[in-house]
């Protein structure tokens, strides 16, 4: 049974990654929440996309230059505000950093607000997906990039996928003009146990096709199209 991730929040048509767009993912059905983490300046796990200000807030330079609560004025939100606001809500939390510290940091606040279970880290780079599963090994994390990469290409000479170490695939349908979720992927990935999660998925026709080849999660701008249609399929 896929479930739908709202991207961002929805970032369609909220403010992406913003308690605004959480709570409106949520009330139009979705299953959880995606959204991207980093650091402030003074250590603390905020919710926010792009290592700059400038496209989605009113402020301007660094994240990492600015404090929690300075960032929290600009409506960026914490990894603890968004844990305890949303207590049931399924998570994938994308760390943007490569680096152990940010992993650490997150560790440590989903142990806090016991979200271990319902909770899956995601990251391009190798080394905070690493430090996570060491920290938590029942932590669900996805494949880093070199992960996914490796996996893609046995899947295309017909080897079965390799997984010691993670859960899923959070992955695009396309890389540029490579394809990555294929119904030979997908079926692959399912015979190593590992679910398959695919951003970022806004049309109707895609949201069905992807479903049809039997995909477990689509993470989407748009889960108030998503929804519908993954509810006639339940």
């Amino acid at each position: 049974m896929a479930l739908v991730y709202a991207h961002r929040g929805g970032a369609a048509l909220r403010p992406e990654n913003t308690i605004a767009a959480f709570d409106h993912g949520l009330s139009v059905g979705a299953d959880g929440l995606e959204f991207d983490v980093q650091l402030s300046s003074d250590g603390v796990v905020v919710v926010h996309h792009d290592d700059t200000l400038e496209r989605t807030t009113k402020g301007t330079g660094r994240v990492a230059d600015h404090t929690a609560a300075e960032l929290g004025a600009l409506s960026v939100p914490t990894l603890a505000d968004v844990l305890a606001r949303y207590p049931d809500a399924a998570l994938i939390i994308e760390m943007k950093v490569n680096g152990i510290e940010l992993a650490r940091r997150v560790v440590g606040e989903l142990r806090k607000a016991r979200a271990i279970d319902r909770s899956a880290l995601g990251s391009f780079y190798s080394r905070p997906l690493a430090e996570a599963r060491t920290l938590e090994p029942s932590l669900k994390t996805g494949a880093s990039k070199p992960e996914t990469r490796r996996a893609l290409y046995r899947s295309w000479i017909g080897w079965p996928v390799k997984s010691a170490v993670f859960q899923q695939f959070q992955v695009p349908e396309r890389s540029g003009m490579t394809p990555i979720v294929t119904p030979r992927f997908v079926r692959h990935a399912h015979e190593a146990g590992v679910l398959v999660k695919v951003w970022t998925v806004n049309d109707a026709d895609d949201m069905r096709r992807l479903l049809d080849w039997g995909v477990d999660a689509l993470i989407t701008d748009r889960p108030y199209i998503a929804v519908p249609i993954v509810l006639g399929r339940r």
